[in-house]
């Protein structure tokens, strides 16, 4: 086992917390109007959505609310229709809320939970994204979003694959530990690979990927 391969409990929430810095000013500047914007990587879901989404999730997290069939996608649906009546700064105002709470109730639950910190920071690009804003899929927490999907593919024994990132000085390794398979070679920055990782487009950017196919490496998938 390498250094790579603990846990840091403290990684999820640091995660939602930075992002959390970064998001929630930039919702409560925006109008009304851009919370009913569709958004590309969800389809189906406005940006009202997907928030109603992640601030659900995290106060599940928060509130430790996990029955059955929970974190579904008919579950996800309820859990946006039951706040069909709140104004969008309730909205935020519970997101922002499950950003600052749920760090520590995922660092204790062993690393089942840790997932979810990466969902919602790949979500938040996801509005960005959509507003325009840059640092999608990047930023702030990007080392920490990249240290948490490396963990995540190695512990479901994904595809083994070595990054060669434009702007990071390491090459970075995900995926399970080769057999007879060679790991799969990236080269290209560190938002596209985030974006190839989480099923997100990664049309127009340049990037190099041999033995492996862009739909094997969707986390999400």
């Amino acid at each position: 086992m390498t250094s790579a391969d603990i846990r840091d409990p403290e990684l999820p929430g640091r995660l939602l917390i930075v992002e959390r810095n970064a998001l929630i000013p930039l919702l409560r500047a925006r109008p009304d109007a851009d919370f009913a914007l569709p958004t590309a990587a969800c389809p189906g879901w406005t940006v009202r959505g997907v928030l109603a989404h992640c601030s659900a999730a995290l106060i599940r997290v928060v509130e430790q609310r996990f029955e059955e069939g929970v974190f579904t996608p008919e579950s996800n649906d309820r859990d946006i229709a039951q706040r069909g009546g709140w104004t969008n700064a309730q909205v935020v105002d519970e997101l922002e809320r499950g950003m600052t709470e749920a760090g520590p109730v995922i660092a204790e639950a062993g690393g089942v939970l840790d997932v979810i910190a990466l969902g919602e920071w790949v979500h938040a690009g996801d509005v960005r994204e959509t507003f325009g804003e840059p640092g999608a899929y990047g930023g702030a927490g990007l080392p920490d979003a990249l240290a948490l999907l490396a963990r995540l593919t190695r512990e479901r024994d994904h595809v083994p694959l070595q990054a060669d990132l434009d702007d990071v000085d390491e090459p970075l390794r995900l995926g399970g530990v080769p057999g007879e398979r060679t790991p799969a070679r990236y080269i290209g920055d560190a938002v596209t690979l985030v974006r190839l990782y989480t099923g997100r487009s990664a049309a127009g950017a340049s990037y190099e990927l041999a033995g492996a196919k862009e739909e094997e490496l969707n986390v999400f998938g």
